[in-house]
Formats: C-alpha cells, sequence, structure tokens
C-alpha cells in the first residue's frame, strides 16, 4: 500500500474536483457552482497511471481509496458507502428489506439463530431460535475459514420471492432439518418496546432509531396507549444515533402547538430553512418526559431539543452525543452514496449543538466520550463542562450550546456494587455466552413461558446464578463468592435480560431491564409531581 501512496495523494486533490462534479447533478439549496476545468487532468492522471506506471494497478481501486481520504479532511460525518454496503446501511432506516426473518450469531464457527420473526418466512416453515444453520442451498456453510457475519447475511437476504433451503442442527433432534423458506419483505421496527408501565397510566416508547417507519409507528403505538387511559408519556431515546431528520420532525410536530420552531437548518450552499409545527399535532398537551444519554445523537437531539427549548417536555439522562451536522445521501452509478455534510441544524433557541470536532482526526472525535467517561461526567453533573454560548429557552430558562444537549434532570451512570470480577465477566462476553448455554439446555420447558414473570420462575427454580459461577469458572474466571454477591444484582440484570431477549423478545427484554431503572424510575416521580 505504501508504494501507491504519492498517488493515492494526488488522487485526493483531482477527484475532489470529480466529486464536485457529481455534484452538479444535484439541488442543494440551489446547484453548487462547480469548476470544470479540472476534469481533464482526472482522466489525463488515471490514463497516465494506467499506460505508464511501473506495476499493473487498478485505478478503479485507487478512485475508491482516494475518496474516503478527501472526505476525512471535512468533517466526522462526510462518509463514503462503497456499493456493496449501500444497500445494507439503508436498510435499518428504510423500516424493511428482503430475507427470511431471523436475528442470528456465529457462535463457534456456526450460524446459530438467536429469534425468529413473528409472521416472518422462517417462522411459517418452523424455524426456532437455538437452531444451527449448517447447510445454505446444499452447501455446507460452517467452519472458522467459511463463516462470517457478512457472508451469512448475504446468503440469507435475497430478493423478495426468491428460495433458500436451509440444512439445520436441532438441539433434541438426531438428524439434520430441511426449510425451503420464500424469502420475504420483513419490518424493521424502529421503536422496539412500547408498553404502559404497570401501576401507572404513563405510556413508554423505546425509540432505537429514526427511520422512514417510525412516525407512523409512535400513532400506531399512542393509538393502543389511548385506548387503555394513558395519561402521560415517556419516550426513551437512549442509545438512538439518530437516522431521518424528517422524521424527528414529523413527530416533534405532534407534540408542540402551532407556530413552534421545532428546528432551523443553515449551510454555505443551504439558506436558512425554518421547520415551524403546524398545530395539527394530536398529543400537544399530554405530559411528556424525554430520556437522553451520551449515545443519543443526530435526530435525536434535534427531537428533545425542540422539547426542551420549546418548554415542552422535562429532558431527564446524560449530556447527548453532539452532532449537529446535517448529510445528504448523493449515489454514484455504481450504486455507491456519498454522505455529504451540507448544513448545521440548530435547535429553536438558536444552538447549534454539534461538539467540537478538527479535520482529519476523526478518531479524537470518536475518543471524545471515552475523555467524558475518564473525567467522571458519567457519574457526577460537577464534572461536565459547560463552557458553550448560552441560550435562552420560550419561558426563559437558560441553555447551552457546543457539545450535545444537557437534560434539565441529570441522572448519573449506575455504578452501585460493580466489581472487578462483574467487568471481566460482562468484557469476556461470559454473561451472553451462559445466557445463551442455559437457554439451549433448557430450551423445552422455557419456549413454555408466555411472559417474562415466567421465565423468571424457571431462572429461580434453576438456581441460574449459582449454575453461571460453575460456568465462569470453567471458562478461565476465578470464583469470588464476595464479588458475585455484591454484584449479585447486576449479574441477574444482565444474565435475565439475555434469557429473556432469546426465549421471548426485544420488548419483553426491555420491559425486564425498566423495572429498576433508575432514568425511569426518575422520570416517573417527575410525571406525578405535575398531575
Amino acid at each position: 500500500m505504501r508504494r501507491y501512496s504519492p498517488f493515492l495523494m494526488i488522487l485526493c486533490l483531482a477527484i475532489g474536483v470529480l466529486i464536485g462534479t457529481f455534484y452538479t447533478n444535484y439541488r442543494i439549496a440551489g446547484r453548487l457552482s462547480i469548476i470544470n476545468m479540472g476534469s481533464n487532468k482526472i482522466n489525463y492522471l488515471l490514463q497516465m497511471i494506467d499506460n505508464g506506471y511501473v506495476d499493473t494497478v487498478s485505478t478503479a481501486n485507487l478512485v475508491e481509496e482516494a475518496i474516503p481520504l478527501i472526505l476525512s479532511q471535512l468533517d466526522p460525518h462526510s462518509a463514503y458507502i462503497p456499493a456493496s454496503d449501500a444497500q445494507d446501511a439503508n436498510d435499518e432506516l428504510r423500516g424493511s428489506f428482503s430475507g427470511i426473518g431471523v436475528s442470528f450469531k456465529i457462535i463457534k464457527d456456526t450460524i446459530v439463530v438467536m429469534s425468529v420473526i413473528k409472521g416472518g418466512p422462517a417462522e411459517k416453515v418452523g424455524l426456532m431460535s437455538g437452531d444451527r444453520i449448517v447447510h445454505i442451498d446444499s452447501m455446507l456453510y460452517v467452519g472458522q475459514d467459511v463463516v462470517t457475519d457478512t457472508g451469512a447475511i448475504h446468503r440469507l437476504k435475497g430478493p423478495k420471492d426468491s428460495h433458500v433451503r436451509l440444512g439445520v442442527k436441532r438441539i433434541g433432534e438426531k438428524k439434520e432439518l430441511s426449510f425451503n423458506i420464500v424469502r420475504g419483505d420483513i419490518p424493521v421496527q424502529s421503536i422496539d418496546c412500547s408498553y404502559i408501565i404497570p401501576d401507572t397510566k404513563t405510556g413508554y416508547l423505546h425509540i432505537k432509531n429514526f427511520g422512514e417507519t417510525t412516525y407512523f409507528e409512535m400513532l400506531t403505538s399512542m393509538a393502543a396507549f389511548n385506548a387503555n387511559g394513558m395519561k402521560s408519556l415517556i419516550i426513551d431515546l437512549r442509545g438512538n444515533r439518530g437516522g431521518y431528520m424528517e422524521t424527528a420532525i414529523k413527530m416533534a410536530n405532534e407534540f408542540l402547538p402551532e407556530d413552534q420552531l421545532i428546528v432551523y437548518t443553515a449551510g454555505r450552499k443551504m439558506e436558512r430553512e425554518d421547520f415551524m409545527s403546524n398545530g395539527h399535532g394530536s398529543f400537544t398537551s399530554l405530559p411528556l418526559v424525554v430520556l437522553i444519554d451520551e449515545m443519543s445523537a443526530s435526530a435525536s437531539e434535534i427531537f428533545a431539543g425542540a422539547m426542551q427549548d420549546n418548554d415542552r417536555a422535562m429532558v431527564i439522562g446524560r449530556r447527548s452525543f453532539g452532532k449537529g451536522l446535517v448529510q445528504q445521501p448523493m449515489e454514484f452509478r455504481d450504486g455507491s452514496q456519498v454522505r455529504l455534510t451540507v448544513a448545521r441544524y440548530y435547535t429553536p433557541a438558536g444552538r447549534c449543538i454539534q461538539k467540537p470536532y478538527a479535520a482529519g482526526h476523526g478518531e479524537e472525535y470518536e475518543n471524545e466520550l471515552l475523555q467524558r467517561y475518564e473525567r467522571g461526567e458519567f457519574y457526577s453533573q460537577d464534572s461536565i463542562r459547560q463552557d458553550g454560548p448560552e441560550y435562552k429557552t420560550l419561558g426563559g430558562r437558560t441553555v447551552y450550546g457546543g457539545g450535545g444537549i444537557m437534560p434539565d434532570i441529570f441522572v448519573p451512570e449506575d455504578t452501585t456494587n460493580i466489581t472487578s470480577y462483574f467487568r471481566e465477566a460482562v468484557f469476556r462476553g461470559l454473561t451472553t455466552q451462559f445466557a445463551f448455554h442455559y437457554c439451549d439446555t433448557r430450551r423445552p420447558i422455557l419456549r413454555l413461558c408466555n411472559d417474562v414473570d415466567d421465565v423468571l420462575k424457571v431462572v429461580k427454580r434453576d438456581n441460574v446464578m449459582s449454575r453461571f459461577a460453575t460456568y465462569a469458572a470453567e471458562h478461565g474466571l476465578q470464583h469470588r463468592p464476595l464479588m458475585m454477591q455484591r454484584s449479585q444484582t447486576l449479574f441477574e440484570h444482565h444474565i435475565y435480560g439475555a434469557i429473556i431477549y432469546d426465549i421471548l423478545d426485544g420488548d419483553a427484554y426491555q420491559q425486564y431491564r425498566n423495572r429498576d431503572d433508575i432514568t425511569i424510575k426518575r422520570a416517573l416521580e417527575e410525571l406525578c409531581s405535575h398531575d
């Protein structure tokens, strides 16, 4: 690769002009002005390399290498997506893809089905969690040199109505089972948990991203909540890295009265554009709390910022990521994409909450979260730097720009009873490995469970924590009885939660984890205080 470095540096300059020419096919608040005089140089340079370079070189590969280098000099969020990855990158936000309808992990060089999507093609033919896929279309697909996550995804996905034949090993069955599956549209739910919190009239929505279907998923959940007497709502955006700005705007509109600013965008080639509420929202007076953390970014911050700056909702949790840059996807003819930052977005109070960055220093930018952790920001509000410019909310409260959204109520990360024994068990993946091992050995019994409490009865009767200690010791983690006892609750949350996810689904898992979630407890206290 080093021998190509001089050519890559030249190409980085030349291809910048090529990308500029490409942008003329798109409207970005009026067409970009491009000086085309350099385009002939690109062709000439590539011809020189092709005709005269000492070794055989793929100019197409040089271009693929050069484009990411160019974009890395702009900002941390402008990116190039090769054609081979473009569809996978978009599937989650599009709300569906074509496949067989399973989630899986690679365990001991074998595809293991972790869950089967209800109503999907795999469920219809009888595929079950715990099944090992060993043949795909009559070809053996096991072994370290064969099985990869990417390869498995591409083999199991495929065009709608196409067929795939799977050979499956199932615990309790002596012979390999064969399934002929017709691929179909698999919905991707962006709201992965939706329920009325027991003993309350508070609805709870956990939104993992802002995709094409998120707004309609929210309306469906809200209709069900209303039918069950909902009086208040918690929207959980923790861990939500964002998605489509348009979706966040639609959702914010449902909670704001008419003519309130939701967000505005502006860039060098984009005039300011304001996005206002239209007064048609159905939940403008519903008591609302929004939960955020350090992984809440982009569209999550648009929504949370709109609620905070308009004094519409209480924001609770920890400081958000701080991504205030707007990307526009643009396609090349081969299906590859550039996601180019074209503007910044601003909250209603005027805050650009993009955290500082230096062009070409992407690794440092990503490590900023680690720096927050090291200075104690996750555990103490006093450790948070509020050195950005001050702004005022609609009601006159002071908020800050310059690096994420600071919640109205700070809730530190719960580190109670964490021990080195617990940290090592989690870091080495022993808790999740054991949970799957346990489910495998008890799957016939666990499949009879209908809800979280049914699963908990079985695992407690089986003395699962004692089994885990033995399993961990057999896998090289020395048993520490006192540490095990101190971290008992944490171990239970991790292991029981993983078992519930395996046997039931993500919604049940989230409901179980929420039972002792201190941030949700604080949100409920806040909602009760305003009844």
